[in-house]
């Protein structure tokens, strides 16, 4: 028995130890402004206190590792998603409204004809800074100040009587060894004019740009144009219309999802990279099965010679790294030097442009993504074949049944039912295909007349990341609002596969 198990004051202490150094992190989460990693942290901490602490759960202390693995791997990223999903989060709606209010506020404007040269002088392990003498203004110089750290520091400026007593100027090179903190240095005149760093070189006094407002909103010093904020769009904006950058995170509700389906310029490519995502994969599975399941019958044909020779041979697409078949298919299939076209050519006289014609891009994807997968397929069906036992095909050979009778009535019938989940999510996988897309064609080529960039050979995982990281603006609270109607629309197919799986596992009566 364990020291901390035999005695309950130490395990007491050890369990508050934990509670608090857990307690201590969930709050350092929250306070960096991730609010639901905080809650599921928090979450997955009460859970494991209350597993290891309590005599009534012995299993799921062994469970509880992959629940924690689940919870912040899988169900936070679906849950920051899904919300996202109503935000105008964007690459134009970054920030939150106090950064953005802070950071307006923070744009200056330099006066004119206020630029004052300095140098840098040094004191033992401190500076002091001296701004040169002007037609109508003596040299001014600071007392000793450090710039070691980058904090905000602010450094009075008096006459220089001795010139002499601040020593030798230090190179340009100071300067910039220093360039952090002199950013953040404000000097301020014996009038009480403040100047900060406007180069290398030269120090000027600043006005903000803009001037808080007592309504909430700002105005500009040099048009007089006012800026309220606008709930709804996420910006300062003018009467007239005019936003300024950039804007900040608004919850918009279910404006994303409404654009999904009821913006027509929206919801028509939608649509069809929807229709075109469901085709291309039923159709992947269709060919991979069916491929893979002809060459294993093939296979196991007891007559033919060489057949692990063979069975290496068609393996080996399936041994390749996909990425790097995928872009030997991209050149194979290029239009003018490739080789396809080259023997097409030759052949028949013509050269298909397989990455311009919307048709043809289809149906290389499609072969591509034959090409890839049927080894899978081969090999499973392979095993299933293996397993059914011999004495059927005796008897139906003594029937006189021929081979495509033994395929429909003997093969077929009893690999189906054990490769049904597997051709499910072999349908899933296909579903969100990304990489064969992104390095085979890119979606491309485009559809026209649509309000978003949207490819001909997009699939919804393309689709969306074009949304989010690409030619769209970056809009991440739309693409995870479709990645929530992704998600929607495979787990309802999923669901209704299994059910009908179900249905014809279960007995006749």
């Amino acid at each position: 028995m364990s020291a901390a198990a035999s005695n309950p004051w130490l395990r007491h202490a050890i369990t508050a130890a934990v509670a608090l150094a857990a307690l201590y992190v969930v709050m350092g989460v929250y306070a960096s402004g991730n609010t639901l990693l905080a809650v599921v942290l928090l979450a997955v901490s009460a859970l494991a206190l209350w597993a290891y602490t309590s005599p009534r759960t012995g299993a799921l202390r062994y469970l509880l590792p992959g629940i924690a693995t689940a919870m912040v791997f899988v169900i936070f990223p679906m849950l920051y998603t899904f919300g996202l999903g109503f935000t105008n989060y964007s690459a134009r709606n970054l920030l939150s409204f106090e950064q953005v209010t802070q950071q307006l506020r923070e744009e200056s404007l330099r006066l004119p004809d206020s630029e004052r040269a300095f140098t840098l002088h040094a004191q033992g392990a401190q500076w002091r800074v001296q701004l040169a003498a002007t037609a109508t203004q003596p040299a001014l110089a600071t007392g000793a100040i450090s710039l070691a750290n980058a904090e905000p520091q602010t450094a009075a400026l008096q006459a220089v009587e001795d010139a002499a007593a601040l020593g030798e100027a230090a190179p340009l090179r100071a300067a910039v060894d220093h360039l952090p903190s002199l950013r953040t240095l404000r000097l301020q005149t014996p009038e009480g004019a403040v100047l900060t760093l406007g180069s290398l070189r030269e120090f000027a006094q600043a006005q903000p740009l803009y001037e808080a407002r007592p309504d909430g909103g700002l105005q500009d010093r040099i048009t007089g144009t006012v800026y309220q904020p606008d709930a709804v769009e996420g910006f300062y904006t003018s009467a007239q219309g005019e936003q300024l950058q950039p804007g900040y995170r608004v919850n918009v509700g279910w404006r994303h999802y409404a654009r999904i389906f009821s913006d027509g310029r929206f919801s028509e490519p939608f649509a069809s990279v929807f229709v075109w995502t469901v085709v291309f994969s039923g159709l992947t599975v269709l060919f991979t099965t069916a491929l893979g399941l002809l060459l294993a019958v093939l296979l196991n044909w007891e007559a033919l010679e060489g057949r692990p020779a063979y069975r290496l041979v068609l393996f080996l697409p399936y041994a390749v790294p996909g990425f790097i078949s995928i872009l030997v298919f991209k050149g194979l299939f290029n239009q003018n030097l490739g080789e396809i076209n080259l023997i097409l050519h030759g052949l028949f006289g013509v050269k298909p442009a397989w990455f311009s014609d919307p048709f043809l891009a289809k149906t290389m994807l499609l072969i591509v993504n034959t090409w890839l997968g049927f080894p899978y397929m081969m090999v499973l069906c392979s095993g299933l074949t293996k397993s059914i036992p011999a004495d059927l095909y005796e008897a139906s050979a003594v029937a006189g049944a021929g081979p495509w009778v033994n395929f429909t009535r003997i093969t077929l019938p009893l690999i189906l039912k054990p490769m049904t989940p597997l051709l499910i999510s072999a349908f899933a996988f296909n579903f969100n295909n990304f990489v064969l897309i992104s390095l085979l064609t890119g979606g491309l080529p485009d559809q026209l007349g649509t309000s978003l960039p949207a490819g001909t050979t997009d699939i919804l995982v393309s689709y969306t990341w074009r949304i989010a990281f690409q030619d769209s603006g970056q809009q991440f609270g739309l693409a995870s609002a479709i990645s929530t109607v992704i998600f929607l629309i495979v787990a309802a197919i999923t669901l209704v596969q299994m059910r009908f799986t179900r249905i014809n596992e279960e007995p006749k009566r």
